[in-house]
């Protein structure tokens, strides 16, 4: 898999995907993942990539041009499966999306800045908006770390066990149940009982039951979409 990010402040992406299970991924040749600096691609001597908003108002908003020039050289050496652009007003991320951008050869993810990019490069390039909350951050540089981070883990090979990703939150659209390790008692509180007993049936039948439990209480929304 191959991830292209373009962002007016690279260097905000640089740490998150330098460590861990990204970082291991790449080392096994399994997912590249490139960062293209938008003012790489600006037109001005003073390397500038945004202007005032037409209509006025508070803010700067992300040029067409550089952003255009950087889609268009990349959109020339290959054909992305999906083009992200990062926005409030897009599609809530969810499992079942990072799954399906899981299973896809090259993804390209936009990085908003400011108050965001001209709706000419939305309309003309975009085939995917994707929102991480109902909340404002400064720029799409975290979402698109999120995105790649949980895209990334789910490439075979890239987690040692892949039963463990296979059964995380949301993959049965339910929360995932307690999880406890040695010892059996911490600070007077023990393990259940169940856990420690080797009936594989029963334990998985107390931890869909659990997971039931916890996603009523949490997150019923999720019981009923």
């Amino acid at each position: 898999m191959r991830i292209d990010i373009v962002s007016a402040v690279p260097e905000l992406l640089q740490s998150p995907l330098e460590h861990s299970i990204v970082k291991r991924a790449k080392e096994k040749n399994l997912v590249e993942i490139h960062i293209h600096s938008l003012r790489d691609f600006s037109a001005n001597k003073h390397k500038q990539i945004d202007d005032y908003p037409y209509g006025g108002g508070a803010g700067m908003v992300l040029m067409p041009e550089p952003l255009s020039k950087c889609i268009e050289k990349l959109l020339s050496e290959r054909t992305y499966d999906a083009i992200v652009f990062f926005t409030p007003d897009g599609k809530g991320a969810n499992q079942q999306i990072v799954n399906q951008m899981s299973l896809q050869q090259n993804l390209l993810f936009i990085c908003g800045h400011y108050k965001g990019i001209d709706q000419r490069i939305r309309d003309l390039y975009v085939t995917h908006e994707i929102s991480i909350g109902d909340f404002v951050v400064t720029g799409g540089e975290i979402p698109a770390c999120l995105l790649a981070d949980g895209i990334v883990r789910l490439i075979p090979g890239v987690i040692g066990n892949e039963e463990s990703a296979l059964s995380d939150s949301f993959q049965d659209g339910l929360l995932a149940p307690p999880v406890y390790t040695r010892p059996a008692e911490f600070k007077g509180l023990r393990v259940p009982d169940i856990l420690l007993s080797g009936n594989t049936p029963k334990i998985e039948e107390w931890r869909l039951e659990q997971s039931l439990k916890i996603t009523t209480e949490k997150r019923p929304d999720l019981l009923n979409p």
